[in-house]
């Protein structure tokens, strides 16, 4: 079958179209003819292994998929890795069955990016009724939908970081109070304004370096940060423990492999997610669709901030 395989770490270029042994099921697992895999940023770290957890070559990437099994269900997966392929396996208790109104891209959007939201606002930041989010990124994937569910939840003010003026327009439509440049000079008076002058009581925060640092800064009193990523690549300063003393503040980590452990805290909350999508009142973004010959340009666009809300890889081109 045909797959993208690396055998060298690097960026985009080492991701190369190979043709490799159909993977087999063994107990406990499912075998899934792959309609599109999810490209998500985390696939980039792993590209050039500089992920949280280290990768071993050879590697087929992708850790989502949606497909069919062999008695029909059409289910979206994760899958670790594997997923850049016409075919691959996932243990069975993480395929689940999408439901009817729910597109692929949707349950691709969903399956990691949105679950990883639910849990950013209710596990890590606990989100009460009326608090203000700051929501990094708000037109990415899990942005797009972190915005949307903070609204649907309660939250008093929604503000999101967007790097272009047509990204800012896009997450006032999903529903922003606000949308600002995520650039980091100046980053902090720019969310205080943003806010009515006051500091934020919750920040989604995946960039990293100084935007860590500036959005820290803009944190009120009892207010919960939480990180989920470095897409700058860089790290930011550290946090003296009597700075999180002076405000009571809270600085959180979250990393969805975590959850693999137990299905549930998958499972349960994407229930939730395919109910809110199939009622129209979630809207997950699909913004590109890629060939698999096309996967290094995915790549490319995605590290360049060029992509919106989800992107999809047809492993039948």
């Amino acid at each position: 079958m045909r797959a993208i395989q690396i055998t060298e770490f690097g960026g985009p270029e080492v991701l190369k179209i190979s043709e490799v042994p159909e993977p087999v099921a063994g107990d406990g697992q499912v075998l899934i003819t792959v309609d599109r895999a999810g490209i998500n940023y985390a696939d980039t770290h792993q590209v050039e292994n500089s992920y949280l957890s280290k990768t071993e070559l050879p590697l087929i990437p992708g850790g989502e998929v949606v497909g069919h099994t062999a008695d029909g269900r059409r289910v979206v997966a994760l899958v670790g890795s594997g997923g850049y392929a016409e075919k691959t396996v996932a243990h069975a208790p993480y395929a689940w069955d999408v439901p009817e109104g729910v597109t692929d891209g949707q349950a691709l959007s969903l399956v990691l990016q949105g679950t990883t939201a639910w849990h950013l606002l209710k596990t890590s930041t606990h989100l009460q009724p009326g608090e203000s989010v700051l929501v990094h990124a708000g037109a990415g994937g899990v942005g797009s939908l972190a915005v949307q569910l903070a609204k649907l939840w309660g939250a008093g003010r929604v503000i999101a970081t967007a790097s272009s003026e047509d990204k800012r327009k896009q997450v006032l439509e999903l529903g922003a109070d606000a949308a600002i440049d995520g650039t980091p000079e100046g980053l902090k008076d720019r969310i205080l304004e943003a806010n009515g002058g006051k500091p934020v009581d919750i920040v989604l925060e995946m960039v990293g370096g100084p935007t860590f640092d500036e959005s820290f800064a803009a944190l009120a009193r009892f207010g919960r940060l939480v990180t989920f990523g470095a897409a700058s690549r860089q790290q930011a300063a550290p946090i003296d423990p009597s700075r999180l003393m002076k405000g009571s503040k809270t600085v959180a980590g979250f990393w969805l492999a975590d959850c693999f452990a137990n299905p549930r805290l998958l499972g349960d909350p994407l229930a939730e997610l395919f109910g809110l999508t199939a009622r129209g009142e979630l809207r997950p973004i699909v913004g590109g669709e890629y060939a698999l010959s096309d996967v290094a340009t995915a790549h490319e666009d995605m590290r360049a901030r060029r992509t919106v809300g989800k992107l999809l890889l047809d492993p039948t081109r």
